[in-house]
């Protein structure tokens, strides 16, 4: 756990829950939960801001104290910032699906399947997956879903004696934001939604994330031939995919220490999202071309550690929970027309796949928003491959009266107190001390393309 900066301070401490809150006699579990109080005089004070970092599978008990550093002096002043970590993540109660079908095989299966062979091995790997995660979780299986969770953080608002809670939540913490809101409309203080999961299945969701991944790479490869002199990849969009597929093609013929397709696939995926880190991937690039090394595209932490681990597993769950999966044909079936879009897609976020064979299969997906919730504001980057923009248009139709912040010309996720916008820190920082709602959807310029 990190620690503020004096004279701030971070105080930890656990909150049990049960864990089917049908049998509350039942098997009960702990949530870690974290809090930095306001820095403010008693006057500024505006209650508790709740905050969540995403995923699912994302844990949040360090984020208290981490976002906390981002956000302006006035939110800072204004809130007692309280992290947590969601049931299944981090330290409460540890979501644990052994192997995982292969996923941490090291090199692992080539995750785009080709011919019909493949597909059927691709399959049964999600078959797996779903086998070893039911046998993990055991009855927690059912249990770790939004909707629980948001449940959690009813009781945590209870704990701390406020009868209201802020709430910022990034990627699937929007996702949980919104389904708190619409059990506890009351409840709900000014909450703020940041590069939001739009109102879709998480399998829908998944999907379109996919292709909007492949729109991203075609501006990755645009952007890398604009700068031939620094990458060395090629001066034309073409000729830069032409080197990632010799890179891609290499690895799947010749794993080089483990990393292969799989592993080269997950770090395209992790920079595309965010533009500081497209250098990175170019240089990565190049240096396997030039000497087949694949030290710039590994990540700094190995993917089969507990932490990775504990993430994915809690990722599968939580979407699975969340309501009725696709069916097996319907996997395949989109699976050969994202290949006839791209013969070589990233799948990386195709995750919810595993829940066509899921052991437990809920009849509906939870609420969201609702009519009874007060305005909140929901932020996107007009670019953001990984949440869409498109979702934070969709999500706020649900929020009667609520407003959108977008931040255009930029193409990454997570955008209030991380983009570093003073139009956009400036209009939430408003909304979550003084209440100040927009009279209209905010457009914020964005700082366009990095110079490498």
């Amino acid at each position: 756990m990190p620690s503020p900066p004096p004279p701030d301070r971070v105080e930890c401490g656990w909150l049990e829950v049960p864990l089917d809150r049908e049998s509350p006699d039942g098997r009960r579990i702990r949530i870690a939960v974290s809090r930095v109080p306001a820095s403010g005089t008693p006057g500024e004070r505006r209650g508790v801001l709740l905050v969540n970092p995403g995923g699912p599978g994302g844990p949040g008990l360090s984020y208290a104290v981490t976002k906390r550093a981002k956000l302006p002096e006035s939110v800072r002043r204004a809130y007692d910032v309280i992290g947590f970590d969601p049931r299944g993540t981090g330290l409460s109660a540890p979501a644990d699906c052994g192997a995982m079908g292969g996923l941490f095989d090291s090199p692992a299966p080539d995750p785009v399947p080709v011919g019909r062979a493949a597909e059927a091995a691709y399959l049964g790997s999600l078959r797996r997956m779903a086998d070893d995660c039911a046998a993990g979780a055991g009855d927690a299986l059912s249990r770790l879903s939004t909707a629980e969770t948001a449940r959690d953080m009813d009781a945590l608002r209870s704990a701390l004696g406020e009868r209201r809670i802020g709430f910022l939540g990034v990627s699937y913490g929007s996702y949980l934001g919104a389904a708190y809101a619409a059990l506890f409309p009351r409840r709900v203080g000014r909450m703020v939604l940041d590069s939001v999961v739009g109102p879709w299945s998480w399998y829908d969701f998944d999907l379109r994330q996919s292709r909007a991944l492949l729109r991203q790479r075609e501006v990755f490869f645009a952007w890398a031939a604009r700068h031939r002199s620094r990458f060395g990849l090629g001066g034309r969009a073409d000729e830069v995919r032409q080197a990632y597929a010799r890179v891609r093609d290499g690895l799947a013929a010749h794993p080089v220490d483990g990393f292969g397709p799989a592993e080269f696939d997950r770090a395209v995926y992790r920079a595309l999202g965010r533009t500081e880190r497209w250098t990175g991937l170019a240089d990565g690039i190049r240096a396997y071309l030039r000497d087949g090394g694949t030290g710039g595209l590994r990540p700094e932490t190995p993917f089969d550690g507990a932490a990775s681990r504990t993430y994915e597993s809690a990722n599968r769950i939580v979407k699975c929970a969340d309501g009725p999966g696709p069916a097996p044909a319907r996997v395949l079936a989109d699976l050969r027309r994202t290949r006839r879009i791209d013969p070589l897609p990233v799948l990386t976020g195709m995750e919810a796949s595993a829940c066509a064979f899921w052991h437990h299969r809920p009849g509906r997906r939870p609420g969201l928003g609702g009519p009874d919730a007060p305005p909140v504001l929901l932020v996107a980057s007009e670019g953001d491959p990984v949440t869409p923009a498109e979702g934070a248009r969709r999500l706020a139709h649900w929020f009667p009266g609520s407003r959108l912040v977008t931040l255009y010309d930029d193409y990454s996720h997570g955008v209030f107190a991380s983009r570093g916008n003073p139009c956009v820190d400036r209009t939430v920082a408003a909304y979550l001390v003084d209440g100040t709602v927009p009279a209209a959807h905010v457009r914020c310029a964005g700082p366009g393309l990095p110079t490498p």
